[in-house]
């Protein structure tokens, strides 16, 4: 089974490609780091907002690093807490839901 794992809590947009559970075929990162230091930590509205921006650019970047296409991707695992609002609550990808159309099995993560 092939899961694509997105990971965004806080200021980092991370997806991750892992096989049975075990081989981690990809992992991508987008730092914000840069943008948050000039204000003394995280910004949550920016933070925010450069997910929903970025998303999209680091799962086609994790699916052409696996070799791999969306449509052979078995299920997809999202952050569901702890973390900022907009980045657990309002998933990032709604905004993508046009893009991202796909019938594999979305996996939600237990709330804290």
């Amino acid at each position: 089974m092939k899961i694509l794992s997105i990971e965004t809590s806080c200021d980092e947009t991370s997806v991750a490609i892992v096989e049975d559970g075990r081989k981690i075929l990809t992992n991508r990162i987008y730092s914000q780091i840069d943008i948050h230091q000039k204000y003394g930590g995280v910004v949550p509205e920016i933070a925010s907002r450069n997910h929903v921006t970025k998303l999209p650019y680091i799962i086609d970047e994790a699916l052409e690093e696996s070799g791999m296409t969306l449509a052979e991707v078995d299920a997809i695992a999202v952050t569901n807490g702890p973390g900022l609002v907009g980045g657990t609550a309002d998933w990032p990808v709604d905004g993508q839901s046009d893009r991202l159309q796909f019938e594999q099995t979305a996996v939600w993560g237990a709330p804290y």
